[in-house]
């Protein structure tokens, strides 16, 4: 009983530590253009958010330094599970933000949303103790 709180708690820090991380990047990127005026090229965005996950991963190894999930294959599922989630989450989050007469950015799309979190998990799963 007591491995699977672990499992389940480490995987909700997991996503929380990646969604808390996207939506950063999405309030930084948001205060320094202004969305109404920018057209954006889907696949340099896409590679714009690979490069921003990469950084946050990188930051997020100054605060945790250690995985929250101790073994290595949750590690591997976890690559496969929670990019995903995060990138529906951010997605709602665009979907939210039209609905309140704001434009989404980037990072408000599914893809962008993945692209992010899968390269902040790679950098944390290649690079935590």
């Amino acid at each position: 009983m007591e491995f699977i709180f672990e499992i389940l708690f480490s995987f909700i820090g997991e996503l929380l530590l990646q969604a808390i991380c996207e939506l950063l990047a999405e309030l930084g990127l948001r205060s320094m253009v202004d969305g109404q005026t920018a057209r954006r090229h889907p696949v340099l965005s896409f590679l714009g958010n690979l490069l921003l996950g990469a950084v946050a991963g990188g930051l997020s190894l100054l605060i945790f330094r250690e995985h929250l999930i101790k073994t290595v294959w949750l590690r591997v599922a976890v690559l496969f599970v929670i990019p995903p989630l995060a990138g529906l989450m951010m997605s709602a989050f665009g979907k939210w933000q039209e609905k309140q007469g704001g434009v989404s950015s980037t990072l408000g799309r599914f893809w962008n949303g993945l692209a992010f979190a899968l390269s902040m998990g790679l950098i944390r799963f290649f690079f935590a103790k």
